[in-house]
C-alpha cells in the first residue's frame, strides 16, 4: 500500500505526456467571440479590423509565445514568428500613421465662388485657343466632282453655355454646351469641265465639349494638370456658297460638309489638351515652391500631397516651412495643430499654423540675426545717464574707466515661440542683455548680465499676395540670475529699457517683416477684401480673388519655346491653281 500511494503521488505531480504531440495554436483570424487588445481599447476580433490596419491583435497570436519548460529544448515555429510580426506592427502602428500624414503649415482652400471667377477668365482663354484651331487641307473626289479645301480659319465663336465645377477626388470638370463655331475657308472645285475658285462660309452648331482635368503634384511639389479627358461632338454643320455654280455646290456640299465636320471635331480636343497640359501648366509653374525671402532665410511651399477636391472645395496642403539659407536642406518636424477650414463664404481661404511662424523665427535664430549691439553714440543719452547712475559704484571702483563708452548687447537665447489663440497672436522671446564699459585699447569691463523676457503682440494681415506681420511690445521683464539683490537693483531699469526696445529694436524687427512673404498663388492673381480670423493653434485669412493680369498675358510671358518637331507650321500651303492637279 505504501508503494501504491507513492506511485499515485508521483503521477499527480508529473502527469504523463500524451503520445500524440499537441499542435501549436492557430494564429489565423480570431473566431467570433474572441477579443483583442489595442492601446487599452477592447475591440472585437470579429470586426472588419485587421492586424496592422485596425490594430486588432487576436489572443491566438498572443498566447503562442510560451517559455519552454526546464530541461526542454527551445522550439521555433511559424506561429511564434507570426506573433512577433503582430507585436512589431502593433508597436510601429502609431508611428506609421503619423508619418503617413504630415500636417501642413499652410493650407489654401478655393471655394465654388472662387471657381466661378476662374471660369470667367478661363472661358476667355478657351475662346482664344479654339479660335486658333488649325485644320489641315481637305481634298477628295466623288465621281466627276473634285474638291480641295484649304486655309481654314475660325472667324467667330459663340459659347452659349459653359460650366466649371469640382469633381471629387482630384478633378475639375469643364463643359461647353450648344456652342457655335463660324469658319471661312478657300475652295478649289472641278465638276466636269467647270473649274471654280472662291471662299466658303460655314457654321458648326450644337458643339458639345466635355473635359475633365486631373490635378496632382509634380516632383517639385507644384500643383499640376497631370491628365485631361476630352470628348467633343458637332450636331450639325452648314455651308454658304456664292458664285455662278452656287446651286451645284449646294447639291454637292454633303461631301465637303461631312469631311469638314469630322476634321473640326478632331481638332477641338487636341487644342484643349495642349492648352491644359502645356499652357496652363506653364501658368502653374509661377506658383512659388521654394524661394528666398531675404538674404537670411527662405521658404518651402511644396505640396505635401495631391490636391483634394470635394463637391464644392479644392484644398491644397503646403509644407509652409522656413529654412536658413546657410542650411537649406534642414527639415523641421511639424507637431502643431493642423489648420481646419470650415468656412465657404469667400472665394479663397488661407490658413497658417503656429508651425509656419515658429519655423520662420527658428530660421532667423539659426541664421544668427536675432541680436543687436549698441555702443557709444548709439546708446540713447537718457538711458546712458540712468545706467551710469545704476552701476555708479562698480564704475567708481574702476577709476581709469569712468569715462569709457557703454556697450549694450541684446542677444536672443532661444528660438522665439508663437502662440495663436482666438483672442490674438503673441510671440514669446527670451534674451540676454549684457551691459559693459569699453575702455580704449583695453578689454571690455562687464557691468551686468541680465535675463530679458518679453511678449510681443503680432498683427497678421494680407496685402496683395504678401503675408505681413506687425509686432508690438506688450510685456517686458528683466532680472538677474546671479542674485535677488541685483534683480531688485535692476527694477528701476524696467521702464527705460522697455522704451529702448520700443524705439530701437521694434522698428528693426518690423522693417524685416514689412516686406512679408508671398503666398503660393500663380502670377497675375491677387487677394482682395481680406479678413483675418484667429483660432486655437492657427489663423485663417478669408479673401476674394482678383486677376491683375489675364491668363493670356501671363501664359504668353512664360510660354514654352516651340520646336519644329513638336509644333509644325500652322500656315497652310498655298493651293494649286492648276485644274489638272485636282
Amino acid at each position: 500500500m505504501l508503494a501504491t500511494s507513492r506511485a499515485r503521488r508521483d503521477t499527480d505531480l508529473h502527469p504523463p505526456r500524451p503520445s500524440v504531440p499537441l499542435s501549436p495554436p492557430s494564429c489565423g483570424p480570431a473566431r467570433s467571440g474572441n477579443w483583442g487588445i489595442y492601446k487599452g481599447r477592447r475591440t472585437s476580433a470579429g470586426s472588419k479590423e485587421t492586424p496592422g490596419a485596425g490594430g486588432v491583435l487576436p489572443l491566438s497570436c498572443l498566447h503562442v509565445i510560451q517559455l519552454p519548460r526546464t530541461g526542454e529544448p527551445k522550439k521555433s515555429s511559424l506561429c511564434e514568428m507570426a506573433a512577433g510580426s503582430c507585436l512589431l506592427l502593433l508597436l510601429l502602428l502609431p508611428w506609421l500613421v503619423t508619418a503617413s500624414h504630415s500636417p501642413p503649415g499652410c493650407k489654401i482652400r478655393i471655394t465654388s465662388k472662387g471657381l466661378d471667377l476662374v471660369k470667367q477668365e478661363g472661358l476667355r482663354f478657351v475662346e482664344q485657343e479654339l479660335q486658333n484651331i488649325t485644320i489641315s487641307d481637305l481634298h477628295g473626289k466623288e465621281g466627276q466632282f473634285h474638291y480641295n479645301i484649304s486655309q481654314v480659319r475660325v472667324t467667330d465663336l459663340q459659347l452659349a453655355s459653359s460650366d466649371l465645377n469640382f469633381q471629387p477626388q482630384q478633378h475639375l470638370a469643364f463643359n461647353i454646351n450648344n456652342a457655335s463655331i463660324s469658319l471661312r475657308f478657300r475652295r478649289q472645285l472641278l465638276y466636269w469641265f467647270f473649274y471654280d475658285i472662291g471662299s466658303i462660309n460655314a457654321s458648326a452648331d450644337g458643339v458639345q465639349i466635355h473635359t475633365v482635368l486631373r490635378l496632382a503634384k509634380d516632383e517639385a511639389g507644384r500643383p499640376k494638370i497631370s491628365n485631361i479627358t476630352c470628348n467633343a461632338s458637332i450636331a450639325r454643320m452648314h455651308a454658304g456658297f456664292s458664285g455662278t455654280l452656287r446651286k451645284v455646290y449646294e447639291f454637292l456640299s454633303t461631301f465637303i460638309i461631312t469631311g469638314m465636320r469630322y476634321l473640326l471635331s478632331q481638332q477641338i480636343c487636341p487644342s484643349l489638351e495642349h492648352a491644359s497640359l502645356v499652357l496652363l501648366n506653364s501658368l502653374l509653374d509661377t506658383v512659388p515652391v521654394r524661394n528666398y525671402v531675404d538674404e537670411h532665410i527662405g521658404i518651402d511651399y511644396s505640396l505635401l500631397r495631391d490636391p483634394s477636391v470635394s463637391s464644392d472645395t479644392l484644398d491644397l496642403d503646403f509644407k509652409g516651412m522656413f529654412f536658413p539659407r546657410v542650411r537649406e536642406d534642414q527639415e523641421l518636424e511639424n507637431h502643431a495643430v493642423e489648420p481646419v477650414i470650415k468656412e465657404t463664404e469667400r472665394m479663397v481661404y488661407v490658413a497658417f499654423s503656429e508651425y509656419f511662424f515658429d519655423s520662420a523665427m527658428l530660421a532667423y535664430f539659426q541664421a544668427g540675426v536675432l541680436n543687436i549691439e549698441l555702443q557709444g553714440e548709439k546708446v540713447p543719452k537718457d538711458l546712458e545717464v540712468l545706467l551710469r547712475a545704476t552701476f555708479f559704484g562698480t564704475i567708481f571702483m574702476l577709476s581709469p574707466s569712468v569715462d569709457a563708452p557703454l556697450r549694450l548687447v541684446l542677444q536672443v537665447s532661444a528660438p522665439p515661440r508663437c502662440t495663436i489663440k482666438p483672442l490674438g497672436t503673441s510671440v514669446s522671446v527670451s534674451a540676454f542683455l549684457n551691459i559693459s564699459l569699453v575702455p580704449p585699447d583695453r578689454p571690455p569691463v562687464q557691468l551686468s548680465s541680465m535675463t530679458v523676457e518679453t511678449k510681443l503682440s503680432a498683427k497678421v494681415f494680407l496685402q496683395g499676395k504678401a503675408l505681413r506681420v506687425q509686432l508690438d511690445l506688450r510685456r517686458f521683464r528683466i532680472y538677474s540670475k546671479q542674485s535677488a539683490l541685483e534683480s531688485l537693483a535692476l527694477f528701476s531699469l524696467q521702464a527705460p529699457l522697455k522704451t529702448l526696445l520700443q524705439l530701437t529694436i521694434m522698428p528693426i524687427l518690423n522693417e524685416r517683416t514689412k516686406k512679408g512673404v508671398q503666398i503660393p498663388l500663380p502670377e497675375g492673381m491677387d487677394f482682395t477684401r481680406e479678413v483675418v480670423t484667429n483660432h486655437a493653434g492657427f489663423l485663417t485669412v478669408g479673401a476674394d480673388l482678383h486677376f491683375s493680369k489675364g491668363l493670356r498675358e501671363v501664359i504668353d510671358k512664360y510660354r514654352p519655346v516651340p520646336t519644329a518637331a513638336a509644333y509644325p507650321s500652322s500656315q497652310p500651303a498655298e493651293p494649286s491653281l492648276d485644274p489638272g492637279s485636282l
